[in-house]
């Protein structure tokens, strides 16, 4: 019966209830959006390692992040091959260049080198091609994304990185670097283009076999190789994001907006919910001169506010669904964790009902006596 009576209320009157729904919606779409770009931005800190199908990097001493490795012996694929628990190791070889575009400007670079026949590391999703257009001595890839800022580059085309021959073969999708335009091709193109010598390489790509203890093999390759640092992917995930948001400036001027948002968020759905309540006071009055008690009141405001929240949160979340589909495969990045929106709807729902809570003593101090006045 409460339950009704509050729903009745919000219909009762349409226009404070649209305007609370759309304060919600307002907050979960801004305070989404938001959240969504920040979580695209760390997706494309640590894309490589991600995607990378490795359980362990090998990296050099003292590494904070997987675009700035020093280089490492090719030997120490050998001796990590060797390892009853390692199923496969394989080297990478990246650094940066200059694409030599069209109109004869230049545009950077970042070369991903892979080796031959596992191609470990290599672009996971392809928009024309596949990933056998590495085997070619010159082949390689470019972002379908990246064609405009490369000057628009035909599939098949001959193209100059650093002065070297280089085929476009494949074209990936969505696949792009925080610092730059990511350009994979095979090991031994990456060296002639980066000048890596033949017996080095940047890093060193680990997977350990089914039930093998990952911590374990890391200890395993600290003891045969004290010159190098095994990190395991989602330990060197994180650290490259960490770098990223505390040693640049995307922590303090993304956060600081993200920040100011949701404190904005805060304060508008509360004092949604609170002029919400003090709108319908006279209907208070009038309950509680039928017989309703203060405790009736109070289920009431809650209902009112788990309804409210509850078509705003849905909304919002349709226009959020919207937006993330509509920025699929742009340049903009934008990425939600599955466990982000059911937090995000809980403490949206949690203000709205805080919101209401302020105003429920003044709707309890509400006399019968005044809804006849």
């Amino acid at each position: 019966m409460r339950r009704f009576a509050a729903w009745r209320l919000l219909l009762h009157d349409r226009s404070t209830t649209a305007g609370s729904v759309l304060g919600v919606v307002a907050i979960i779409f801004l305070v989404g959006q938001q959240l969504a770009v920040l979580f695209g931005l760390f997706s494309l800190m640590s894309a490589l390692v991600d995607h990378s199908g490795a359980d362990i990097w090998v990296v050099t001493r003292d590494t904070r992040d997987v675009n700035s490795t020093g280089s490492l012996p090719v030997r120490y694929v050998d001796r990590l091959s060797g390892l009853p628990d390692i199923e496969w190791v394989e080297p990478l070889v990246s650094g940066g260049g200059s694409f030599k575009r069209a109109d004869g400007k230049f545009q950077p670079v970042q070369i991903i080198g892979l080796a031959r026949p596992r191609m470990a590391g290599g672009p996971w999703r392809f928009a024309a091609g596949g990933l056998n257009a590495l085997f070619d001595y010159d082949g390689g890839t470019v972002d379908k994304l990246d064609l405009k800022v490369l000057g628009y580059p035909d599939l098949s085309q001959v193209v100059e990185v650093n002065g070297r021959r280089l085929r476009i073969n494949a074209l990936t999708r969505g696949i792009r670097g925080f610092s730059g335009t990511l350009l994979f091709t095979n090991e031994d193109k990456a060296r002639e283009i980066t000048g890596t010598p033949r017996t080095r390489c940047s890093n060193i790509l680990v997977k350990v076999k089914p039930g093998r203890s990952i911590a374990g093999v890391i200890g395993q390759i600290r003891a045969i190789l004290p010159e190098a640092e095994p990190i395991a992917a989602p330990e060197l995930a994180r650290n490259t994001r960490l770098f990223y948001v505390t040693d640049t400036g995307i922590g303090s001027s993304f956060g600081f907006s993200t920040l100011i948002g949701a404190l904005v968020g805060v304060v508008i759905i509360m004092l949604t919910m609170y002029t919400t309540v003090l709108n319908h006071q006279r209907d208070y009055a009038v309950l509680r001169a039928l017989g309703a008690r203060r405790h009736d009141i109070l289920v009431i405001v809650l209902f009112q506010s788990l309804f409210v929240g509850l078509i705003g949160i849905l909304i919002g979340f349709l226009l959020m669904a919207g937006f993330l589909a509509g920025v699929r495969d742009t340049r903009l990045p934008a990425y939600m964790p599955l466990w982000l929106p059911p937090i995000h709807a809980a403490a949206t729902l949690l203000l709205c009902v805080l919101g209401s809570l302020l105003a429920i003593r003044r709707a309890n101090r509400i006399e019968p006596a005044s809804a006849f006045r």
